[in-house]
């Protein structure tokens, strides 16, 4: 595979996007909100500049990097003669959908289509993609550019060469892809996380400690790099609270920070990206 297709230039799209540039392929990223757009622009300017000023790259690997990374606004146009799509949109079930129907439509037979979502598995799209054997969930973690690991999910519905593709696509942008053998939603990653995540509501809900002194222990105390609060701000809020909310629709159940994800939500706090939520971030 040489070009790669990156739908949505959010802080997860546009991370997998150049990420995927600076290790050689073409991309093109599809992003339909014109200040988005804006913004994606100048922030690979300025995360290239960062990268030659630290010694990390020349000017010259960032010249051809550039040459390499295109931003549209036409889905047509992203969606021509690609070899991979990432869908990396809102945690929405009908948005993605509505989406991947349109992709599998516009690219070759044999173009892999992958899902970024962090919870809804591919399968759940397989009836509106056409050869749905060529679709699975491909989930990165945030910051995509630094964080080396993938999960490669495996749908009933994906060929095992779907599988192999993906799995060589993680390593040739220098990541290390874990095979999620069969569907759950969650995945490996956030399974395990979700325990930890629900103690750290628990905890702070019910008045054991503060969410900075939580943040604290299990930083110092795990060795985690960030501690669970850190981590949802850094995500995005707005992901959190859409897990949080299917979770509740389907089972009734209210998760430990449900109320406390809301009121952020609700106002309008969705981590790093907006400078507020758990903490602010100016």
């Amino acid at each position: 595979m040489k070009k790669c297709t990156v739908i949505g230039g959010g802080a997860m799209g546009r991370q997998i996007a150049l990420n995927t540039a600076i290790h050689g392929y073409e991309v093109v990223v599809c992003e339909s909100f014109p200040a988005a757009l804006e913004s994606l622009e100048s922030w690979k300017e300025e995360y290239l500049a960062g990268r030659v000023a630290k010694g990390r790259m020349t000017q010259e690997q960032v010249d051809a990097v550039k040459a390499r990374f295109s931003v549209t606004g036409d889905l047509a146009v992203a969606c021509k003669d690609t070899d991979i799509v990432i869908e990396a949109i809102i945690e929405d079930k009908q948005a993605k959908t509505d989406l991947l129907s349109k992709v599998s439509k516009l690219v070759r037979p044999d173009t892999v289509i992958a899902t970024n979502s962090s919870f809804m598995v591919s399968s759940t799209f397989a009836d509106a993609v056409d050869h749905p054997e060529r679709l699975a969930n491909l989930h990165y973690f945030m910051p995509a550019l630094v964080m080396k690991l993938v999960e490669v999910v495996k749908g009933e519905h994906t060929s095992q060469e779907t599988v192999d593709k993906l799995m060589e696509f993680g390593r040739s942008t220098g990541k290390t892809p874990a095979l999620v053998k069969k569907e759950e939603d969650g995945f490996i990653v956030n399974n395990v996380l979700k325990a930890i995540k629900e103690e750290a509501y628990r905890l702070v809900s019910e008045g054991v400690c503060s969410l900075e002194d939580l943040d604290t222990a299990v930083k110092l105390g795990l060795g985690h790099p960030m501690g669970p609060y850190e981590l949802d701000d850094m995500s995005g809020i707005d992901v959190r609270y859409n897990v949080l909310k299917r979770r509740y629709e389907e089972t009734g159940v209210k998760s430990y920070g449900y109320d406390m994800i809301s009121k952020l939500y609700e106002e309008g706090r969705l981590g790093k990206k907006t400078k507020h939520g758990f903490y602010d971030y100016e």
